[in-house]
């Protein structure tokens, strides 16, 4: 099968139950497979981009993704890498982070054809149950010792692991159990945290039905960066998908500040180009690493994919303005962007402000001497542009929008004055 020799070159084949038997099944049919994610805050971050890219191209190649947001299991909490007991949440937060969550997975899969994606809320089949049919029809089919030997449950017996987390594993059993017997799935894709609850599924299913059962299980490998620190964390935080937490010029920055040691194995992971092109991106890399190709491709690829193609041009162009120093050039929206974590010092609009008490009042310069001394000596630009002006008054033509204007003072130290 191309595509799995693909997931191959591409690094992503972590773990799977029967590789030979998923060839065969692959051959023989187009499947249904599904990969979930458990909608604990209102927005997913690029730690949960993998998996449901890697489900992608199982979509590319023919097969039906099914799209599964827990808001049943995420009311419970999954024990998998963590050492101790997440806080539960309400039930009408966790609908709401359902809802945010779902607009996301929309600018991956395409939901639309004969293979095209289906949404699924494992709510929809858990919310109602009572704990009788829990017990009998599910809990009977996964024995306590089997449990205790998944890492996931093994790793929390000393610290402690409350019946709620113990039983996740058996809840997202039941999902991989219902989609086996409503959309025909026959194959589960997840981290490689998630091998334990990807084969209590099959387990479920195998004891649930006394037919020959053909069900897969196939993880890939935690996303790691070459220095060893986490991937998808940056001084200010996790890099969301939601633009309101991680504005599209902060996820494209991410991706082009890729270092060299890890932009091409991104590169296969995260996007959907040819080896061709990744090879010669990888070439670039080697023989030119100055011109920082692959970077480049790597944030465009992934800010068009997540974002669109409005948002990524408005990425690229507030990252040429700040390179060049053409701040002028920005409209207001893009400022905000690109000077989302900058000082920020209020100022009336209407009011006519020398620079040099401009500077003492933004405390940009700590006094008038050394604000005269700075515009003197030619270490202050006002929207990119330096002035020697000791006299200038700030008017009109400095206000970006009459909302904003940028103070560089050096190389590095940038204000944004915000007009009232």
């Amino acid at each position: 099968m191309e595509l799995l020799k693909d997931l191959d070159w591409r690094g992503i084949t972590y773990q799977q139950t029967d590789a030979e038997g998923l060839e065969k099944q692959l051959e023989k049919e187009s499947i249904s497979i599904y990969c979930g994610i458990d909608p604990t805050a209102d927005s997913m971050h690029i730690g949960h981009l993998l998996p449901f890219l890697t489900l992608r191209r199982f979509q590319n190649a023919g097969h039906r993704p099914l799209v599964l947001v827990g808001g049943a299991t995420g009311l419970i909490g999954d024990p998998s890498g963590k050492s101790e007991e997440r806080k539960l949440q309400t039930v009408e937060a966790i609908q709401g982070n359902v809802a945010s969550i779902k607009v996301q997975l929309e600018s991956i899969f395409d939901f639309e054809g004969e293979n095209g994606a289906v949404m699924v809320n494992n709510y929809d089949w858990i919310g109602s149950m009572d704990v009788v049919t829990f017990l009998r029809d599910f809990g009977k089919n996964v024995g306590i010792n089997y449990m205790l030997a998944k890492d996931t449950i093994s790793s929390r017996l000393e610290s402690g692991i409350s019946f709620t987390e113990f039983t996740y594993t058996i809840l997202q059993a039941m999902d991989f159990n219902h989609l086996y017997d409503h959309y025909n799935c026959k194959l589960q894709i997840g981290g490689s945290d998630q091998w334990g609850n990807i084969t209590t599924g099959l387990e479920m299913i195998r004891k649930t039905h006394e037919e020959e059962t053909k069900a897969f299980g196939f993880t890939i490998p935690l996303v790691t960066k070459a220095d060893g620190t986490k991937f998808g964390k940056t001084e200010s935080g996790a890099i969301w998908l939601d633009p309101k937490k991680t504005s599209p010029y902060e996820f494209y920055q991410f991706w082009i500040n890729t270092a060299d040691a890890d932009v091409v194995k991104y590169l296969k992971y995260f996007t959907f180009l040819s080896h061709e092109e990744i090879d010669a991106l990888a070439q670039s890399v080697e023989s030119e690493p100055h011109l920082r190709k692959a970077q480049k491709a790597l944030g465009e690829e992934m800010t068009k994919m997540i974002h669109g193609e409005e948002a990524l041009a408005q990425a690229i162009r507030i990252s040429a303005a700040l390179f060049s120093g053409d701040i002028k050039s920005l409209s207001a929206d893009e400022i905000l962007e690109g000077f989302k974590d900058v000082p920020t010092v209020e100022a009336s609009a209407s009011d006519e402000i020398g620079l040099v008490d401009l500077l003492v009042d933004a405390k940009i310069s700590p006094s008038k001497r050394q604000a005269r001394e700075d515009v003197g000596n030619g270490a202050i630009y006002i929207n990119g542009e330096r002035t020697t002006d000791l006299h200038h008054v700030m008017g009109a033509e400095d206000k970006i929008e009459n909302k904003f204007t940028i103070i560089r003072r050096g190389k590095k130290k940038y204000f944004r004055i915000q007009y009232v």
